[in-house]
């Protein structure tokens, strides 16, 4: 059933920071249906990295929208200004990619986002194809478009500048060249993070310097990874990538707060948010029963439902009925090993400190962090909690050893 243009808009404004300018989006959309002619919906992405992350969903699951509502979606990658490097967000001169490492992480692109969106329907290009043939008069046309002032109106740029760090003129290209990828598509919308908000807006200002009518720049807000705090970042370790096992994906969703959980549904999902949030406080729904749907939704859009339910029924019963994981991992330990080189006898009487099999197996990082979590009460051996950090593990057995949402099979020989 075609969308009115109130639901069209209700749509696009799901989950997003701003939309500059709302009214010049109704009058692109009310004369796209008129003219029967898709808007050029523009996303781009610098491929510095290979996997993609729930956080890079959020943007891409807004393409998705706009590709329901019939427009082209283009799909930009940024293998010539990904060897320049975005410094948006940042601090120091980022540091170049080659050419080989563009490409081939913009490969791993290409396949990991048909996982979201219609691939058939989406075009995909590399701005090296235009980019790459300007020549001297191009550039420097480009370039007398925009103030070293409007530069600096950049935090970070204004930032570096005060604090007498370094900026090159190369940086201050990238967002002329990222606004020129507009120009060339003639992009009536583009999509970005927060903090492409200065880059995205250069773009409206170039076209309209070309004589073009200029984009509408939607900003995503940036998702918080599983630290509750910072934005979810693979260098950070806060992520859930979209090509992680579907037990590590649901792992990962349930170990999120609650209160971060209501933003995850409305940025990664397309469910009610204020539905669940107003089901969770009046006690309709308890909140872990809100989080374990919200996981089986992660992992049946990377993989299916019934992987979804599998992990689910695993979830249950390792957290809910005190069972553990059928496919935990297995590690072996010898205690002697490196002293003694030998190995443990059954019956010999002989015990290692269970310090030292939560280290030696991976499941507590220091003898202070495995102090720590069984004063937690988060450690159990067998199904019972040790609460003890002396305690001691009769050697030559096999232990079922969980520590907070860990699980390993531990075989002491």
């Amino acid at each position: 059933m075609e969308r009115t243009l109130s639901e069209q808009i209700d749509l696009i404004k799901r989950g997003v920071v701003d939309v500059i300018q709302v009214d010049e989006l109704k009058k692109k959309l009310e004369k796209s249906a008129k003219t029967k002619k898709p808007l050029i919906i523009k996303a781009g992405f610098d491929p510095t990295a290979p996997d993609i992350h729930l956080g890079h969903t959020v943007l891409i699951r807004k393409m998705k929208h706009f590709q329901e509502l019939g427009h082209e979606v283009v799909f930009l990658i940024g293998d010539f200004t990904g060897m320049i490097g975005d410094p948006s967000g940042k601090s120091e001169l980022r540091p170049r990619l080659t050419k080989e490492e563009v490409l081939k992480n913009a490969e791993t692109y290409k396949k990991q986002i048909s996982k979201i969106l219609d691939i058939k329907k989406l075009k995909i290009v590399f701005n090296n194809n235009w980019l790459s043939k300007l020549n001297a008069f191009d550039l420097a046309e480009l370039m007398s478009k925009y103030s070293v002032a409007r530069m600096l109106e950049r935090d970070d740029f204004s930032n570096r500048f005060k604090d007498q760090k370094p900026i090159s003129m190369l940086e201050f290209l990238y967002p002329l060249l990222q606004g020129y990828d507009s120009v060339v598509l003639k992009a009536d919308v583009e999509l970005g993070g927060t903090d492409q908000r200065f880059n995205l807006l250069v773009g409206r200002d170039l076209q309209s310097s070309y004589g073009e009518s200029p984009q509408v720049v939607i900003t995503m807000p940036l998702l918080v990874g599983l630290d509750g705090v910072q934005k979810m970042s693979k260098s950070l370790g806060n992520y859930i990538g979209i090509n992680e096992s579907p037990k590590e994906i649901f792992g990962k969703v349930m170990s999120v707060s609650d209160e971060l959980m209501f933003s995850y549904y409305e940025l990664l999902t397309d469910e009610d948010v204020n539905k669940i949030k107003s089901d969770v406080e009046s006690g309709k729904i308890h909140p872990k029963d809100a989080k374990v749907n919200l996981a089986k939704i992660i992992v049946s859009q990377y993989y299916s439902q019934i992987e979804a339910k599998k992990q689910e029924e695993e979830f249950n019963r390792a957290f809910k009925d005190k069972g553990f994981p059928t496919d935990a991992e297995e590690v072996a330990l010898n205690y002697f090993e490196s002293t003694e080189g030998r190995a443990c006898k059954v019956g010999e009487g002989v015990v290692i400190p269970i310090l030292w099999v939560l280290v030696n197996s991976g499941l507590a990082s220091s003898n202070g962090d495995a102090r720590r979590k069984i004063s937690e009460g988060a450690v159990e051996v067998n199904f019972k909690k040790i609460q003890d950090p002396t305690s001691s593990l009769p050697c030559a057995g096999t232990y079922s050893i969980r520590l907070g949402k860990k699980f390993k099979k531990v075989i002491l020989k």
